[in-house]
């Protein structure tokens, strides 16, 4: 069109039209505007141009219009033929362990007060696992599930451990546990026993069970001489939920009149062998992504979530970054509750509680081929509808059911390494997860989320200086909001005050606390106190008859706040009336910390590597959130065990981040490309032989493991006969001082199975410190619940360097802070400098003069 135009243009003012133009004539007409004046040519000209602006600004809405419809014909070209279902989703049937099934527990951190479960045999009124239970036929509706039965014991919970004392004149304990997503609750009862002090009158003391705030029982505390009570309290069904609680509340009195608070015999205590115990029934549950990542992770599970991974011909580079980014999800979904991880070459080797992930293309994974699937696998390539094989970068999504039901399958698979990453690396990405629903899922474009900045850390300090408490996050990951806590033995109010691992803190940081409190307080006897990790930093008396808002300034001590540093404001309260007693009384104390209390800290921003106590936040590799800085190196033909330990290991980064992606990536030895080499954190994970980074062994590293079974230390050489030590090792890169490579290594299989061990294990993994592990084995078959099957010896041999991340005036001023010893040198000899340029200044001022 433009072309048209303009030979139309530059021929009327050459006095001809072309052949064909906008307007066709007879020769003598066209030779009649020859003779027309240059006032009308012009005229034309000028409406030629007026046609030929409005085409060319009509021609970005053409331009758009023409992309937009081969947007629309590229995406109808991308959306296949789906497979027609003739049979309904495949269901999951939940079974039973065995009586004679140990099963693997870790134990559970204080965070999450929720005591652990034992698992029994079916009860005697109650049919075994038969064929109509597990039978295919058979439909969530119509099918008949046997009973079992559970138990939860106390002792599994870390605030039972071996008692739970209550003191006080109304104390209060509070446990939780939770229910899993296919239970029918039949019956529930709760075994209390318990133990109370000699002292306490039996007509005015007593323990209240309740249930999810429901009473289910009042028991007298009457035992003479202490003796061991125990009763049992029938719980409705209808009470258990998803997350449940129960509260134990005692009233505990001494004296007819009125009963001390401080009173050392006030106390009861309930026994670590109390359980409930629950009969329930398993239900089916059909597949469906929308329920996504149940049933592969149940986080409602009393059991460890068990992942089994099928275990491909050979171990590619995508595989291991897709098993990689699987695992480091699963990690975070399952926070603090144990999860067991292990492969297995086919299904045969499945058992009772496996869920199962099968990753890799058909090519990878020959027995695809064998499980009922929507697209089938036909010569290696996974079909459509119409039999013909998807695109190589379009991922696919399947849920499916082995062994009658009884294990869930998640198949993450395409027709190339690109399509198989793509599908795991939709379920990792949340906000795309969310999206996903039915027994099948095709990805085919899928953006990356953004990247992180390295000290946005969410649970940790804000990166601003100053801000509020409502700025921080409580234990439940919400802004925390005003507080109030009751009685004259109210519980704290805690605060999670967690630096980032690289906050260095000096003199100066202050909070300004914020807090009421109730009028019935005697302000003469009544305080409130600050504690950072149990040290007290600062206490004030209530010195206000109203229960007016105060304030409290406090200073921080910048050596005690570390990244797992916990603030706790106590308020001591007590009645102004003290031989009023009662609990209405106790009750109307009450102490407020409201969220605009405010902080101003002073910090600096550089870290001391290597350091493998900074491992425990994982830092550096955690850093950012996304693990997008941290790459893995395994040897160029993975073992299982290597495979084992990368899969504990990215657990465990997952366990310890947050964020809406995982971005890191693994490499085979061979394949490192210099510029990941250079620019990332690295981790190496073999056996010394087949070490992808041989630089970690070398002497000026300290401890260092030779060829046949030797070792080095300090300019030392040894030869042992056979060497079963794990070895967890951090030094500074050679080709990045600010980056650190981290070797997850060891002489044999054995040592190397132990390192992942100590990532698997929560009481091994807080013990890290040192730059250099060495980890042992105390048993050859260590049981999973023995805190004392491993030991580690560290050693502590490179010297640390500095790695900062601050200004120039910052870099000065912690310049001055480690040298400050010089300072006094440093100012007599400027006093000089300066004393010999002015009298430099002066003799030339005089000589000028005297030159006048």
């Amino acid at each position: 069109m433009f072309s048209l135009l303009r030979q139309w243009f530059l021929s009327f003012y050459r006095g001809s039209f072309p052949r064909g133009g906008l307007e066709r004539g007879s020769s003598a007409k066209i030779r009649s505007f020859k003779g027309r004046s240059w006032r009308t040519r012009s005229l034309i000209g000028a409406l030629s141009l007026i046609v030929l602006g409005t085409s060319l600004s009509l021609m970005p809405a053409l331009v758009t219009a023409q992309t937009s419809v081969q947007q629309q014909e590229n995406r109808v070209i991308r959306e296949f033929t789906l497979p027609r279902q003739s049979a309904p989703a495949p269901v999951y049937r939940p079974r039973q362990a065995p009586a004679t099934t140990q099963i693997r527990r870790a134990p559970q951190p204080s965070v999450a007060p929720k005591p652990a479960a034992r698992p029994t045999a079916p009860t005697s009124a109650t049919a075994s696992q038969g064929d109509g239970a597990d039978s295919p036929d058979s439909t969530p509706a119509q099918a008949t599930q046997p009973s079992y039965q559970y138990v939860l014991e106390f002792n599994r919970s870390p605030v039972v451990g071996n008692r739970l004392r209550m003191e006080g004149v109304y104390p209060e304990a509070r446990l939780g546990f939770t229910r899993p997503r296919n239970w029918q609750t039949k019956t529930a009862k709760l075994i209390l026993r318990f133990q109370h002090s000699p002292s306490l009158l039996a007509d005015r003391s007593s323990l209240v069970v309740r249930v999810n705030d429901t009473s289910i029982g009042s028991i007298p505390l009457n035992r003479p001489k202490s003796q061991i009570g125990q009763v049992v309290l029938n719980i409705p069904p209808n009470l258990i939920q998803d997350y449940n609680d129960v509260v134990i509340l005692a009233e505990q009195q001494t004296s007819e009149a009125c009963t001390i608070p401080t009173d050392p015999t006030l106390w009861t205590e309930i026994l670590p062998d109390s359980k409930i115990v629950l009969d329930y029934e398993p239900q089916n549950v059909p597949l469906d992504f929308s329920r996504y990542p149940y049933p592969l992770i149940d986080q409602l599970s009393l059991d460890p979530n068990q992942l089994t991974y099928l275990r491909p011909s050979t171990y590619s580079e995508a595989w291991l970054n897709a098993a990689a980014l699987f695992q480091a999800d699963a990690g975070r979904m399952v926070d603090f509750r144990p999860l067991n991880t292990r492969l297995v070459p086919d299904l045969n080797n499945l058992k009772w509680n496996d869920r199962l992930v099968a990753i890799g293309t058909p090519a990878e994974q020959p027995l695809l081929a064998k499980l009922s699937l929507p697209f089938p696998v036909k010569n290696g390539q996974i079909l459509d509808g119409n039999n013909s094989p998807l695109p190589p970068d379009v991922g696919v999504l399947m849920l499916t059911t082995v062994k009658d039901g009884g294990n869930p399958v998640l198949v993450a698979t395409g027709n190339s390494a690109e399509g198989v990453l793509k599908a795991v690396q939709f379920l990792v990405q949340t906000q795309d997860s969310q999206i996903g629903t039915g027994q099948a899922i095709t990805v085919t474009s899928l953006t990356e989320t953004p990247a992180l900045a390295p000290r946005i850390w969410p649970g940790y300090l804000p990166n601003n200086n100053r801000f509020d408490l409502r700025e921080l996050t409580m234990d439940n990951r919400q802004p925390f909001e005003d507080m109030t806590v009751r009685g004259t033995n109210a519980p704290p109010v805690q605060i999670p005050f967690q630096a980032l691992p690289d906050d260095r803190f000096s003199r100066g940081s202050t909070m300004n606390l914020q807090y009421s409190y109730s009028s019935q307080v005697d302000p003469r006897t009544s305080t409130v106190e600050v504690r950072l990790d149990d040290v007290t930093i600062g206490s004030k008396r209530l010195s206000s008859s109203s229960g007016k808002r105060e304030s409290l300034n406090v200073d921080l001590p910048p050596n005690l706040i570390k990244p797992d540093s916990v603030l706790s404001v106590f308020f001591n309260l007590n009645p102004r009336q003290s031989e009023v007693c009662g609990l209405s009384k106790d009750q109307s104390l009450w102490g407020t910390v409201h969220s605009d209390t405010r902080f101003d800290l002073k910090r600096d921003i550089f870290v001391q590597l290597p350091d493998l106590k900074l491992l425990k936040t994982g830092y550096p590799f955690t850093a950012p959130q996304d693990l997008s800085q941290m790459a893995i190196a395994l040897p160029d033909s993975p073992r299982d065990s290597d495979v084992m330990t990368m899969l504990e290991f990215t657990e465990r980064m997952g366990r310890l981040s947050q964020a809406d992606g995982v971005a890191l990536q693994v490499y085979r030895g061979g394949n490192l490309p210099t510029e990941i080499k250079n620019e990332m954190n690295l981790v190496g994970i073999g056996t010394r032989d087949r070490f992808p980074f041989p630089e970690v062994f070398e002497a000026q590293n300290g401890f260092g493991l030779g060829e046949l079974m030797s070792r080095q230390l300090n300019g030392n050489k040894v030869q042992t006969v056979s060497d079963n030590q794990g070895v967890l090792k951090m030094i500074i890169s050679p080709e990045n001082s600010d980056r650190v490579i981290l070797a997850l290594t060891g002489q044999s299989e054995q040592g190397l199975r132990d390192v992942g061990e100590l990532f698997d294990r929560n009481q091994l993994f807080a013990q890290l410190q040192s730059d250099t592990i060495l980890i042992n084995r105390n048993q050859p078959n260590p049981s999973a619940d023995d805190p004392f099957a491993y030991s580690l010896d560290f050693l502590k041999e490179v010297q640390q360097q500095r790695v900062q991340k601050t200004g120039f005036l910052s870099r000065i001023s912690l310049f001055i802070q480690d040298y400050w010893f010089l300072l006094p040198a440093g100012i007599v000899m400027l006093s000089l400098l300066l004393y010999g340029v002015s009298q430099l200044y002066i003799n030339r001022l005089a000589n000028s003069g005297d030159a006048k």
